[in-house]
Formats: C-alpha cells, sequence, structure tokens
C-alpha cells in the first residue's frame, strides 16, 4: 500500500512542476523603474474629404466646414483665407491641403513598437530567439511635453462674414488707426459681438469639459444616442413645436439657415476655436450669425423641419468631428 501511495504522490508532484513550468514560458512580465504603463498605436484623424465646394449664397466658412466634416480653421488655411474668413457665392473652395488630391488614405496606423526590457536573470523564456540589440533614440522635449490645455471660450471676439449677404450683416474685425513714423500702431480693439435679445434660462445642471461649461440644450427626453457611423451623427431629444431649444454653452452664432441638407432649420454656434455645436430640425430660428449667445439662452423653437417628427437634432463637434455629446453634458 505503502508503494503506490508514494508513486502517486511523486506523480502529482511532477504535474505541479509542469504546471508551473508551461506557466513561467507563456507569460512575461517586464517592470521597468516607473511603473508599467500600456502602448497602444495612435488612432489616426479622418482624413481629409478632398475635392471642392462651391460656395452659396448663406454660407460661411464655419458652415462648410461643418458640412464636410473637417476644422474651420484648416479649411481656412487650405485656400489662404484669413480672418475674418471671408467668402463669397460661387468661389471654390479647397477640402484638402494642396497635394493631398488623388492621395488614398493609409489603411492603417504605422504600428507602434516597444523594446521590452530582458526579465531577471538574464535569460530568455523557454523557446523565445535572442532578444536583438536595442536600438537608441534620442528624446526631445515634445516627446515630454504635457498634453495641450484646451482653449478658453471665444464668445466676443468672432468675426463672421456671410457669403452673398450685405455688409451690415457681417460682425468686422477693427482696423487700427494709421501709424506715425517709427512709432509703432495701437493693437487694434477686439471684436464686440452684438448680444442676442432672447431669453436665459440660468437653472439647471452644468458639466464642465474641455474648458467649457456644458448644459442640456431642451428639456425633452433623449430619442437616440449617438453612433458615429450616422450621416448625421449627433443626439435625438424629442418635444413639442414650440419648445425653446437653448444654446450649451456660452458662445458665437456662427451659421443660422437652411442650407445644409438633412438638418432642416440649423444653428450653429462656436464656443472656442476647438468647439462648436449645432441645434438641428428647428421650426424657427431666433439668432443670427455674429450673435453672441449665453449658457442657457433660446436660440430656436424645436420643430421638425428635414425630420419626420418634432425634435432637436444635437451635435458637438470638436476640431471638426463629431464626439458624443453625453460625454460632454451633464448626467440627468
Amino acid at each position: 500500500m505503502i508503494r503506490p501511495l508514494a508513486l502517486a504522490g511523486v506523480l502529482s508532484a511532477a504535474v505541479l512542476v509542469a504546471g508551473c513550468d508551461v506557466t513561467r514560458s507563456s507569460v512575461v512580465v517586464t517592470r521597468s523603474p516607473g511603473g508599467y504603463t500600456p502602448t497602444h498605436a495612435a488612432t489616426p484623424p479622418p482624413a481629409p474629404p478632398g475635392g471642392s465646394y462651391r460656395v452659396m449664397k448663406g454660407d460661411t466658412l464655419y458652415s462648410i466646414a461643418f458640412r464636410n466634416k473637417v476644422d474651420f480653421r484648416d479649411l481656412a488655411g487650405w485656400n489662404g483665407i484669413d480672418s475674418p474668413y471671408t467668402i463669397w457665392p460661387g468661389q471654390d473652395l479647397r477640402l484638402s491641403p494642396p497635394g493631398h488630391d488623388n492621395k488614398p488614405a493609409p489603411a492603417h496606423a504605422a504600428p507602434v513598437v516597444v523594446a521590452a526590457t530582458p526579465p531577471p536573470g538574464g535569460s530568455p523564456p523557454h523557446g523565445a530567439p535572442p532578444p536583438a540589440q536595442p536600438a537608441f533614440q534620442a528624446v526631445t522635449d515634445a516627446d515630454v511635453a504635457p498634453p495641450p490645455v484646451p482653449a478658453p471660450a471665444t464668445t466676443t471676439n468672432t468675426p463672421v462674414v456671410v457669403a452673398g449677404k450685405p455688409a451690415e450683416s457681417v460682425v468686422p474685425v477693427p482696423v487700427p488707426p494709421p501709424s506715425t513714423p517709427n512709432v509703432p500702431a495701437p493693437a487694434p480693439a477686439p471684436v464686440e459681438n452684438p448680444s442676442a435679445a432672447t431669453p436665459i434660462v440660468t437653472s439647471g445642471a452644468s458639466r464642465s469639459a474641455g474648458g467649457i461649461a456644458w448644459r442640456w440644450p431642451a428639456d425633452g427626453t433623449m430619442l437616440k444616442k449617438f453612433s458615429s457611423s450616422d450621416a448625421i451623427p449627433g443626439i435625438e431629444i424629442g418635444g413639442k413645436a414650440g419648445d425653446p431649444v437653448r444654446s450649451a454653452a456660452d458662445g458665437v452664432v456662427v451659421y443660422s439657415g437652411n442650407g445644409l441638407v438633412g438638418y432642416g432649420e440649423l444653428v450653429i454656434i462656436k464656443h472656442s476655436d476647438s468647439f462648436l455645436s449645432a441645434y438641428g430640425h428647428n421650426r424657427k430660428r431666433l439668432v443670427k450669425e455674429g450673435e453672441k449667445v449665453k449658457a442657457g439662452q433660446s436660440v430656436a423653437e424645436m420643430g421638425s423641419s428635414g425630420a419626420t417628427r418634432d425634435e432637436l437634432q444635437f451635435q458637438i463637434r470638436r476640431d471638426g468631428n463629431p464626439v458624443d455629446p453625453l460625454q460632454y453634458l451633464p448626467a440627468r
């Protein structure tokens, strides 16, 4: 009886040792002095749409950029347009940087390769090839620079030019007086956008995100969540015809019109150089281009223009790209 039991004990110990050996050969943990930080391949930005767009009456540079999901600053740069971004009907605008047309976008981002340090003991895992000699690369200030700070909200210095509208509809850039010789010209006074004359509702929760305090733009229930694959990516909020549609944050109206297919009566508000918000399917627009609005201020009346039911189609764009508004609006 003793010998079979002893043999069974030896076999069990062998199985445990073999199992431990398999585990050691299949998992390699590498530690560095600063702790472990996972490295991911960077997501490439969306490729510019390419081609060109012919400006129509009522367009603004902001609405054209919004229509084509590009940053208005990029669109201005590709076409050599400086602030206040004057455009005119019939003008053809590039929708990509010079030299970009007809070049296919790369299918995948270049993989990030990280050289792992060998485990303690100096011997590679069982079955692994000898480690290659590490390559060294100088670290520049850009590699260790802190993340950029979000741009502050721009609410009082946004000139807006509407294609085909008379000059009085334009919020101009002030021109400094002529200077005398050897005396530097004084800096021009900042643009002062006129304030919209609609009601402001200051109650309700707000949430700070991206350097901006956001509020819900309507009181109704959410009918549809955000999906980046939608042709019109945003959220849909239900309600009754005539319900107030309010600005989600302080900003300046950079488009008020119905020239974008699928949006109906649309208002676009600039909150900073990075953030825009859009309010579609309205029954009536209450603000015009160049007007300054506050968070909670009425900008439109809810309706069904371009839709089959009364609703608000709400979007937030960051650097020209649609983002999920629920990541910015307060929980409710």
